[in-house]
């Protein structure tokens, strides 16, 4: 059953999922749905992380996002004549999804305004965070991606303390930090070094800690984004 229009002002989209979507339980560095594959279901996250990634044409990965509860994954097809995926999604932990039919969810939409203009805002917000990595990848490479990394996951995950420096309560190996850059690991850890000598960052078991925010916002020109833009999920 498909919501009406007089009843669909009750729901919202993440309810739509609850009422009519599947839940699945997908175990830890497992994969919900790869690059390539035909694209059926649309996907809100309940519980755990995803990382949602792009092979490059030279081998590398490249990490789009990290997608955590209350996100919505395999979105990019629905009302879109491309059927198969264009990202690929990786669990970082068990992850506990709500899976619903794109047809579905079209039909749901069409049949409501209400539920199309909240699709529309969550897809924009998406498509504005993607467009703000990849303006710091195009023009300031390597080290553009990984500073505005670097700040993201301040925005997302940052602790911050007494002293100003903000912790980033995720853990990331030097291999994931370069997925984001699609670099080398040796390259980001170059980097970050170079970072930790002039005491912007410090880093301890997989744990950083900025101690220099505004010198990262000046070196990749900041343009002040939102917070809820300025995130890496």
């Amino acid at each position: 059953m498909f919501l009406s229009e007089d009843t669909s002002s009750l729901f919202g989209i993440y309810t739509l999922f609850e009422q009519y979507g599947s839940i699945l339980k997908v175990g830890k560095n497992k994969p919900v749905f790869e690059e390539g594959e035909r694209s059926e279901d649309v996907y809100l996250i309940q519980s755990g992380s995803v990382r949602i990634s792009k092979d490059t044409e030279s081998g590398q990965v490249l990490t789009i996002r990290i997608a955590g509860p209350n996100t919505f994954i395999g979105e990019t097809s629905v009302f879109c004549e491309v059927n198969y995926h264009s990202v690929s999604a990786h669990t970082n932990d068990v992850v506990h999804v709500i899976a619903l039919p794109q047809n579905q969810l079209e039909k749901h939409l069409s049949s409501s305004p209400q539920l199309m203009m909240e699709w529309m805002k969550i897809i924009q917000t998406h498509n504005l965070k993607n467009e703000t990595r990849f303006r710091d990848l195009l023009l300031h490479g390597k080290k553009g991606a990984l500073y505005s990394t670097l700040i993201r996951l301040t925005n997302t995950y940052g602790i911050k303390q007494a002293d100003g420096s903000i912790i980033i309560d995720y853990s990331l190996t030097n291999q994931e930090l370069a997925n984001f850059c699609a670099t080398s690991r040796e390259v980001v850890n170059r980097m970050l070094n170079d970072l930790k000598k002039n005491g912007i960052i410090s880093f301890d078991k997989g744990i950083i800690t900025v101690h220099d925010l505004q010198f990262l916002r000046r070196e990749i020109e900041c343009d002040n984004c939102p917070l809820h833009i300025c995130r890496i999920d």
